[in-house]
Protein backbone atom coordinates (compact mmCIF):
# COMPACT_ATOMS: atom_id res chain seq x y z
CA UNK A 1 0.00 0.00 0.00
CA UNK A 2 1.02 3.76 -0.18
CA UNK A 3 0.68 6.06 2.46
CA UNK A 4 -0.05 9.16 1.97
CA UNK A 5 2.69 12.25 1.24
CA UNK A 6 2.09 15.32 3.68
CA UNK A 7 3.44 18.68 3.20
CA UNK A 8 6.30 18.23 4.80
CA UNK A 9 9.42 17.40 3.65
CA UNK A 10 8.26 13.65 5.16
CA UNK A 11 5.27 11.53 5.07
CA UNK A 12 3.24 10.66 8.13
CA UNK A 13 2.29 7.28 8.01
CA UNK A 14 -1.95 7.57 8.43
CA UNK A 15 -2.03 3.74 7.16
CA UNK A 16 -0.53 1.14 8.91
CA UNK A 17 0.55 -1.59 7.23
CA UNK A 18 -1.66 -5.37 7.64
CA UNK A 19 -0.82 -6.50 11.38
CA UNK A 20 -3.41 -9.67 11.27
CA UNK A 21 -0.85 -11.45 10.23
CA UNK A 22 2.29 -12.62 12.37
CA UNK A 23 5.35 -11.47 11.73
CA UNK A 24 9.02 -11.68 12.06
CA UNK A 25 8.89 -7.59 12.61
CA UNK A 26 8.91 -4.21 10.81
CA UNK A 27 12.07 -3.58 8.66
CA UNK A 28 12.80 0.01 6.85
CA UNK A 29 14.23 -0.14 3.55
CA UNK A 30 15.03 3.17 1.97
CA UNK A 31 14.98 3.71 -1.44
CA UNK A 32 12.75 0.84 -2.24
CA UNK A 33 12.24 1.43 -5.86
CA UNK A 34 16.26 0.90 -6.89
CA UNK A 35 17.38 -2.56 -8.33
CA UNK A 36 19.21 -3.63 -5.12
CA UNK A 37 16.41 -2.62 -2.88
CA UNK A 38 12.99 -3.98 -4.46
CA UNK A 39 14.96 -7.38 -4.88
CA UNK A 40 15.71 -6.95 -0.64
CA UNK A 41 12.01 -6.28 -0.10
CA UNK A 42 10.82 -8.85 -1.63
CA UNK A 43 13.57 -11.21 0.25
CA UNK A 44 12.06 -9.62 3.85
CA UNK A 45 8.58 -10.25 2.90
CA UNK A 46 9.09 -13.63 1.21
CA UNK A 47 11.15 -13.97 4.88
CA UNK A 48 7.88 -13.28 6.90
CA UNK A 49 8.59 -9.67 7.72
CA UNK A 50 6.74 -6.64 7.07
CA UNK A 51 8.35 -3.87 4.97
CA UNK A 52 8.22 -0.49 4.99
CA UNK A 53 9.88 1.10 2.33
CA UNK A 54 10.99 5.07 1.51
CA UNK A 55 10.65 6.48 -1.99
CA UNK A 56 11.38 9.96 -3.06
CA UNK A 57 8.58 10.04 -4.92
CA UNK A 58 5.93 7.51 -4.75
CA UNK A 59 4.77 7.85 -8.06
CA UNK A 60 7.93 5.79 -8.78
CA UNK A 61 6.91 2.90 -6.53
CA UNK A 62 4.12 2.12 -8.45
CA UNK A 63 5.84 -0.53 -10.77
CA UNK A 64 7.48 -2.46 -7.66
CA UNK A 65 3.68 -2.52 -6.06
CA UNK A 66 2.48 -3.87 -9.18
CA UNK A 67 5.52 -6.61 -9.42
CA UNK A 68 4.76 -7.99 -5.64
CA UNK A 69 2.06 -9.97 -5.24
CA UNK A 70 -0.95 -9.35 -3.59
CA UNK A 71 -0.31 -11.78 -0.65
CA UNK A 72 3.11 -9.93 0.25
CA UNK A 73 1.91 -6.62 -0.90
CA UNK A 74 -0.21 -6.31 1.90
CA UNK A 75 2.96 -6.21 4.11
CA UNK A 76 4.68 -3.38 2.15
CA UNK A 77 3.89 0.07 2.94
CA UNK A 78 5.55 2.82 1.37
CA UNK A 79 6.88 6.48 2.89
CA UNK A 80 7.54 9.57 0.56
CA UNK A 81 11.15 11.09 1.83
CA UNK A 82 11.50 13.58 -0.84
CA UNK A 83 14.71 14.72 0.70
CA UNK A 84 16.37 12.44 2.76
CA UNK A 85 19.35 15.03 4.02
CA UNK A 86 16.62 17.25 6.13
CA UNK A 87 17.02 16.59 9.90
CA UNK A 88 14.02 14.36 10.84
CA UNK A 89 13.92 12.99 7.67
CA UNK A 90 13.29 9.81 8.69
CA UNK A 91 11.77 10.19 12.26
CA UNK A 92 8.36 9.43 11.02
CA UNK A 93 9.15 6.29 8.98
CA UNK A 94 11.33 4.64 11.82
CA UNK A 95 8.40 4.24 14.01
CA UNK A 96 8.34 0.58 15.44
CA UNK A 97 10.90 -0.50 13.12
CA UNK A 98 13.07 -3.29 14.13
CA UNK A 99 15.78 -3.44 11.82
CA UNK A 100 17.00 -0.74 9.03
CA UNK A 101 18.44 -1.63 5.45
CA UNK A 102 19.70 1.90 4.26
CA UNK A 103 19.71 1.78 0.70
CA UNK A 104 19.39 4.84 -0.68
CA UNK A 105 22.34 6.37 -2.54
CA UNK A 106 22.93 8.68 -5.46
CA UNK A 107 24.30 7.26 -8.13
CA UNK A 108 25.36 10.48 -10.63
CA UNK A 109 27.78 8.68 -12.70
CA UNK A 110 28.07 11.77 -15.16
CA UNK A 111 27.67 14.82 -12.35
CA UNK A 112 30.24 17.26 -12.72
CA UNK A 113 29.33 18.83 -9.02
CA UNK A 114 30.95 16.84 -6.21
CA UNK A 115 29.21 18.93 -3.97
CA UNK A 116 25.10 17.80 -3.69
CA UNK A 117 26.38 14.24 -4.04
CA UNK A 118 28.56 13.59 -1.34
CA UNK A 119 26.47 16.04 0.73
CA UNK A 120 23.38 13.75 -0.04
CA UNK A 121 25.89 10.05 0.45
CA UNK A 122 27.00 11.23 3.82
CA UNK A 123 24.08 13.38 5.24
CA UNK A 124 21.43 10.84 3.68
CA UNK A 125 23.21 8.21 6.04
CA UNK A 126 23.45 10.69 9.09
CA UNK A 127 19.63 11.38 9.27
CA UNK A 128 18.48 7.48 9.44
CA UNK A 129 21.17 6.82 11.86
CA UNK A 130 19.67 9.40 13.55
CA UNK A 131 16.26 8.51 13.25
CA UNK A 132 17.07 5.14 14.46
CA UNK A 133 18.77 6.07 17.51
CA UNK A 134 15.89 7.66 18.80
CA UNK A 135 13.83 4.79 17.90
CA UNK A 136 14.21 2.35 20.70
CA UNK A 137 12.94 -0.90 18.84
CA UNK A 138 15.62 -0.77 15.71
CA UNK A 139 17.59 -3.74 16.66
CA UNK A 140 19.86 -3.62 13.47
CA UNK A 141 21.00 -1.48 10.68
CA UNK A 142 22.65 -2.38 7.58
CA UNK A 143 24.45 0.07 5.38
CA UNK A 144 24.74 -0.40 1.20
CA UNK A 145 28.16 0.49 1.02
CA UNK A 146 30.38 -0.78 -2.49
CA UNK A 147 33.71 -2.25 -3.24
CA UNK A 148 34.54 1.50 -4.20
CA UNK A 149 34.72 2.21 -0.87
CA UNK A 150 37.67 -0.72 -0.88
CA UNK A 151 39.51 -0.49 -3.93
CA UNK A 152 41.66 2.43 -4.40
CA UNK A 153 42.44 3.45 -7.74
CA UNK A 154 46.07 4.56 -7.15
CA UNK A 155 47.24 1.74 -5.00
CA UNK A 156 48.76 -1.31 -6.64
CA UNK A 157 47.74 -3.64 -4.54
CA UNK A 158 46.30 -6.71 -5.78
CA UNK A 159 44.21 -8.37 -3.32
CA UNK A 160 41.23 -6.46 -1.70
CA UNK A 161 39.31 -7.34 1.20
CA UNK A 162 37.16 -5.70 4.00
CA UNK A 163 40.74 -4.41 5.57
CA UNK A 164 41.04 -2.47 2.40
CA UNK A 165 39.66 1.04 2.09
CA UNK A 166 39.37 3.47 -0.93
CA UNK A 167 42.20 5.90 0.24
CA UNK A 168 42.47 8.27 -2.60
CA UNK A 169 38.94 9.46 -4.35
CA UNK A 170 37.74 11.50 -1.41
CA UNK A 171 41.04 14.05 -1.96
CA UNK A 172 40.83 13.77 -6.04
CA UNK A 173 37.27 14.91 -5.73
CA UNK A 174 38.39 17.89 -3.98
CA UNK A 175 41.13 18.39 -6.15
CA UNK A 176 40.09 18.05 -9.52
CA UNK A 177 37.02 19.80 -8.62
CA UNK A 178 34.08 20.14 -11.44
CA UNK A 179 35.90 18.57 -13.56
CA UNK A 180 36.38 15.15 -11.71
CA UNK A 181 35.31 12.18 -13.45
CA UNK A 182 31.98 10.53 -12.29
CA UNK A 183 32.92 7.38 -10.92
CA UNK A 184 35.75 8.83 -8.86
CA UNK A 185 32.78 10.95 -7.22
CA UNK A 186 30.78 7.77 -7.32
CA UNK A 187 33.61 5.87 -5.73
CA UNK A 188 33.89 8.79 -3.05
CA UNK A 189 30.26 9.07 -1.95
CA UNK A 190 30.52 5.65 -1.16
CA UNK A 191 33.55 6.12 0.77
CA UNK A 192 32.53 8.94 2.52
CA UNK A 193 28.90 7.37 3.43
CA UNK A 194 30.71 4.68 4.90
CA UNK A 195 32.87 6.81 6.64
CA UNK A 196 29.83 8.42 8.18
CA UNK A 197 28.20 5.36 9.62
CA UNK A 198 31.40 3.91 11.13
CA UNK A 199 31.81 7.74 13.05
CA UNK A 200 28.46 7.46 13.79
CA UNK A 201 28.67 3.92 15.46
CA UNK A 202 31.91 4.90 17.45
CA UNK A 203 30.40 8.37 18.64
CA UNK A 204 26.75 7.44 19.44
CA UNK A 205 27.65 3.24 20.87
CA UNK A 206 23.67 2.93 19.70
CA UNK A 207 22.10 -0.16 21.11
CA UNK A 208 21.51 -1.53 17.75
CA UNK A 209 24.04 -3.75 15.88
CA UNK A 210 25.48 -2.07 12.94
CA UNK A 211 26.98 -3.72 9.65
CA UNK A 212 28.25 -2.77 6.01
CA UNK A 213 27.59 -4.84 2.62
CA UNK A 214 30.29 -3.64 -0.23
CA UNK A 215 28.99 -5.60 -3.34
CA UNK A 216 30.47 -5.57 -6.46
CA UNK A 217 28.90 -4.94 -9.67
CA UNK A 218 25.74 -5.92 -9.04
CA UNK A 219 23.20 -8.65 -11.45
CA UNK A 220 20.65 -11.11 -11.47
CA UNK A 221 16.70 -11.07 -12.12
CA UNK A 222 14.88 -7.66 -11.42
CA UNK A 223 11.86 -7.18 -9.39
CA UNK A 224 10.30 -5.24 -11.75
CA UNK A 225 10.91 -5.69 -15.61
CA UNK A 226 12.22 -2.44 -17.19
CA UNK A 227 10.25 -1.04 -19.86
CA UNK A 228 12.30 -1.35 -22.74
CA UNK A 229 15.98 -2.61 -23.16
CA UNK A 230 17.63 1.10 -22.61
CA UNK A 231 16.33 1.04 -19.15
CA UNK A 232 17.63 -2.20 -17.67
CA UNK A 233 19.88 -1.54 -14.56
CA UNK A 234 23.36 -0.40 -15.62
CA UNK A 235 25.34 -3.25 -13.61
CA UNK A 236 23.49 -6.01 -15.77
CA UNK A 237 24.44 -4.27 -19.27
CA UNK A 238 27.02 -6.88 -19.56
CA UNK A 239 24.47 -9.98 -19.76
CA UNK A 240 21.70 -7.89 -22.17
CA UNK A 241 24.61 -6.36 -24.48
CA UNK A 242 26.07 -10.12 -25.13
CA UNK A 243 22.68 -11.26 -25.43
CA UNK A 244 21.33 -8.26 -27.99
CA UNK A 245 24.61 -9.01 -29.89
CA UNK A 246 26.75 -6.16 -29.04
CA UNK A 247 30.44 -6.77 -29.94
CA UNK A 248 31.68 -8.17 -27.01
CA UNK A 249 34.66 -5.30 -26.61
CA UNK A 250 31.61 -2.73 -26.22
CA UNK A 251 29.47 -4.81 -24.04
CA UNK A 252 29.18 -3.39 -20.44
CA UNK A 253 30.35 -0.13 -18.43
CA UNK A 254 33.07 1.26 -20.44
CA UNK A 255 36.58 0.64 -18.32
CA UNK A 256 34.60 -1.51 -16.14
CA UNK A 257 36.89 -4.68 -14.41
CA UNK A 258 33.85 -7.58 -14.27
CA UNK A 259 33.70 -8.61 -11.28
CA UNK A 260 29.72 -9.20 -10.18
CA UNK A 261 27.63 -10.58 -7.72
CA UNK A 262 24.33 -11.86 -7.73
CA UNK A 263 21.47 -9.55 -6.38
CA UNK A 264 19.71 -12.39 -4.59
CA UNK A 265 22.59 -12.84 -2.95
CA UNK A 266 22.72 -9.20 -2.03
CA UNK A 267 19.59 -9.45 0.03
CA UNK A 268 20.40 -12.81 1.73
CA UNK A 269 23.39 -11.54 3.39
CA UNK A 270 20.97 -7.96 4.44
CA UNK A 271 18.27 -10.39 5.49
CA UNK A 272 21.50 -12.59 7.41
CA UNK A 273 22.53 -9.83 9.27
CA UNK A 274 18.70 -8.67 9.97
CA UNK A 275 18.25 -12.08 11.56
CA UNK A 276 21.91 -12.27 13.09
CA UNK A 277 22.66 -9.11 14.41
CA UNK A 278 25.31 -10.62 16.78
CA UNK A 279 27.59 -12.37 13.93
CA UNK A 280 27.61 -8.54 11.59
CA UNK A 281 28.09 -6.33 14.38
CA UNK A 282 30.82 -3.79 13.68
CA UNK A 283 31.42 -5.89 10.08
CA UNK A 284 32.24 -4.76 6.49
CA UNK A 285 31.72 -7.60 3.85
CA UNK A 286 33.00 -7.83 0.56
CA UNK A 287 30.16 -9.46 -1.30
CA UNK A 288 32.07 -10.74 -4.57
CA UNK A 289 31.54 -13.98 -6.55
CA UNK A 290 33.33 -14.36 -10.04
CA UNK A 291 35.02 -12.16 -12.26
CA UNK A 292 33.25 -12.40 -15.40
CA UNK A 293 34.52 -10.70 -18.48
CA UNK A 294 32.09 -10.20 -21.75
CA UNK A 295 33.45 -13.90 -23.56
CA UNK A 296 32.76 -15.47 -20.30
CA UNK A 297 28.96 -14.35 -20.71
CA UNK A 298 28.93 -14.81 -24.32
CA UNK A 299 30.14 -18.52 -23.90
CA UNK A 300 27.17 -19.72 -21.40
CA UNK A 301 24.42 -17.74 -23.61
CA UNK A 302 25.64 -19.39 -26.30
CA UNK A 303 25.24 -22.86 -24.89
CA UNK A 304 21.88 -22.09 -23.25
CA UNK A 305 20.58 -20.03 -26.41
CA UNK A 306 22.12 -21.94 -29.33
CA UNK A 307 19.16 -20.51 -31.72
CA UNK A 308 21.31 -17.23 -30.94
CA UNK A 309 24.78 -18.54 -31.74
CA UNK A 310 24.41 -16.09 -35.39
CA UNK A 311 23.32 -12.98 -33.10
CA UNK A 312 25.61 -13.36 -29.66
CA UNK A 313 29.06 -13.13 -31.26
CA UNK A 314 31.35 -15.98 -30.28
CA UNK A 315 34.70 -14.72 -29.74
CA UNK A 316 37.35 -17.04 -28.68
CA UNK A 317 35.52 -19.37 -26.55
CA UNK A 318 36.99 -20.27 -23.07
CA UNK A 319 39.94 -17.38 -23.22
CA UNK A 320 40.17 -14.31 -20.71
CA UNK A 321 38.77 -15.99 -17.80
CA UNK A 322 39.36 -18.59 -14.95
CA UNK A 323 37.82 -21.67 -14.55
CA UNK A 324 34.69 -21.13 -12.49
CA UNK A 325 34.93 -17.78 -13.27
CA UNK A 326 37.72 -16.96 -10.31
CA UNK A 327 39.58 -13.81 -10.00
CA UNK A 328 43.08 -13.58 -11.86
CA UNK A 329 46.28 -13.25 -9.23
CA UNK A 330 46.84 -10.00 -11.29
CA UNK A 331 43.63 -8.27 -9.16
CA UNK A 332 41.52 -10.28 -6.33
CA UNK A 333 38.42 -9.11 -4.99
CA UNK A 334 38.04 -11.89 -2.15
CA UNK A 335 34.57 -12.13 -1.03
CA UNK A 336 35.34 -15.44 1.24
CA UNK A 337 34.20 -14.00 4.62
CA UNK A 338 30.82 -14.06 3.82
CA UNK A 339 30.47 -17.38 2.92
CA UNK A 340 32.20 -17.93 6.07
CA UNK A 341 30.17 -16.25 8.09
CA UNK A 342 26.74 -17.11 6.86
CA UNK A 343 27.42 -20.66 5.81
CA UNK A 344 26.13 -20.17 1.94
CA UNK A 345 28.07 -19.97 -1.19
CA UNK A 346 27.11 -17.50 -3.75
CA UNK A 347 24.77 -17.99 -6.47
CA UNK A 348 26.52 -19.85 -9.73
CA UNK A 349 27.11 -17.10 -12.84
CA UNK A 350 25.92 -19.12 -14.88
CA UNK A 351 22.38 -19.38 -12.99
CA UNK A 352 22.70 -15.09 -12.51
CA UNK A 353 23.14 -14.98 -16.13
CA UNK A 354 20.18 -17.01 -17.61
CA UNK A 355 17.40 -16.31 -14.31
CA UNK A 356 18.48 -12.19 -16.10
CA UNK A 357 17.84 -12.93 -19.72
CA UNK A 358 14.69 -14.90 -18.94
CA UNK A 359 12.85 -12.48 -16.62
CA UNK A 360 13.61 -9.75 -19.11
CA UNK A 361 13.79 -11.86 -23.00
CA UNK A 362 10.54 -9.74 -23.65
CA UNK A 363 12.36 -6.19 -24.09
CA UNK A 364 15.65 -7.57 -25.59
Amino acid sequence: MILPTSSSSTSCPSIPANTTTMSKGLALITGINGFIAARTALTFLQAGYRVRGTARSLHSTKPLLSAISAELVANLEIVEVPDITIPGAFDQAIKGVTTVAHLASPIFLTSTAPGPVLKAAVEGTQRVLESALSEPTVKSFTLMSSVAAIIDTESANTHYDESNWNESSERLVWELGNEVPGYILYFASKTAAEKALWKFRDEHKPAFKIAAVNPVYVAGPPVVVPESRDKIHGTTKLISDVYSGTELAKSGLPGAFPSYVDVRDVARVILFGAENPEKVDGERFLLSGYHVPAQAVADILRERYPEREGVIEKGEPGQGYEKGYGYPKERVYDGSKVVRVTGEGYIPWEKTVVDFVESVKAIL
